[in-house]
């Protein structure tokens, strides 16, 4: 590990004074940008502790109805009590991501800035462009099982890996951000840069700039009567996702007034499917309208390298969770959410 300089911030104004500085990175639960740069990936000059700074770690109901997500809350505390009843969606995607201890330690501020797990860039050997900017991309012609079916580019093929901000883009999130020109919101479907011939720059932040809270809109609650999470994935505990689906529904009479789909493990960010919502608008809650609505959602996918079993997997993915949630969100999450072992409500 590279020598660094430690700042410690009281304030959001001091962090981003300290952030300001070239190559400075913000540390909240360190859960993943410290392996980073024991791995030699990152080596940022100078870290920048936020997990002291005020005002950041609380969820508040506004008089609209918005929920209100401070950056340094932690994911445990939206997986259970009354957070979790009001949004089961991102309690069961909370619950998908990691161990009980990670989930403790891990903030949903950081959470929105996990760098991918593709193994080529972890490889400091390996040539990478999002790594580093001109390298190369081994990816392209090397493993891809892992890999992007959507979104990718000739210059990166790399996907993004987390499951609450699946669930966050599914029920139209908006990050609020602090920096040196002041605050600013982006909706979470936009924040985040397909690779283009950028892969290196992931996300609409600028230097300095700070994430300080996640915004539901008053509307995400309406869901929560009909919403899944579900998680292909190597193994049932805790892998990172092949495809994943955060699906939500809105019925009356017996039709689907509104639906919002994202999924995950597919691109480089979550990946909102907006046309396959729209497909399902009036109607029946039934596979045959659950199958048709994957197939518009995947429609543009394509392999980049050997993973066209991704697509057809992500299908699949799209059906069940779209039909879990057609049977109405359980009571308690599962352990081992949309696990293949349990039974069809979870």
């Amino acid at each position: 590990m590279n020598a660094f300089e430690f700042v410690r911030a009281s304030t959001v104004a001091e962090a981003i004074a300290a952030g300001s500085s070239p190559g400075a990175a913000f540390l909240a639960g360190g859960t993943n940008l410290v392996d980073l740069m024991k791995g030699a990936v990152s080596r940022p000059p100078k870290l920048v502790d936020i997990g002291s700074v005020e005002g950041l770690d609380a969820i508040e109901t506004r008089p609209d109805g918005a929920v209100r997500i401070g950056a340094l809350v932690a994911n445990s505390e939206l997986a259970r009590g009354p957070f979790a009843a009001r949004f089961p969606l991102i309690a069961e995607a909370v619950l998908s991501g990691a161990s009980p201890q990670l989930r403790n330690a891990a903030t949903v501020g950081g959470n929105l800035m996990q760098r991918t797990r593709c193994a080529y860039f972890f490889d400091a050997a390996s040539a990478c462009n999002k790594r580093t900017p001109g390298a190369g991309c081994d990816a392209i012609g090397g493993e891809a099982r892992t890999q992007a079916i959507l979104g990718w580019s000739e210059h990166c093929v790399a996907t993004h890996p987390s499951d609450l901000c699946v669930a966050l883009a599914a029920l139209s999130a908006i990050v609020e951000i602090d920096g040196p020109s002041g605050r600013r919101e982006i909706p979470i479907n936009s924040f985040y840069r397909l690779p283009g011939d950028t892969p290196e720059r992931e996300s609409e932040l600028a230097q300095g700039e700070l994430i300080v809270a996640v915004r539901l809109p008053a509307g995400a609650a309406a869901f929560a009567g009909h919403s899944r999470y579900v998680k292909a994935r190597d193994r049932i505990s805790y892998a990172f996702a092949l495809a994943s689906c955060a699906a939500a529904l809105r019925l009356e009479n017996g039709l689907i007034t509104e639906a919002s789909i994202a999924l995950g493990g597919v691109a480089a960010k979550p990946w909102r499917a907006e046309a396959a919502e729209a497909a399902l608008a009036g109607a029946k809650p039934e596979d045959a309208a659950f199958t048709a609505a994957a197939a518009v959602a995947l429609a543009d996918a394509k392999p980049s390298g050997d993973n066209a079993f991704k697509i057809e997997l992500a299908r699949r993915v799209v059906v069940r969770a779209l039909r879990l949630a057609a049977a109405g969100t359980p009571k308690s999450m599962p352990a081992l959410p949309a696990s293949p072992f349990g039974d069809i409500s979870g």
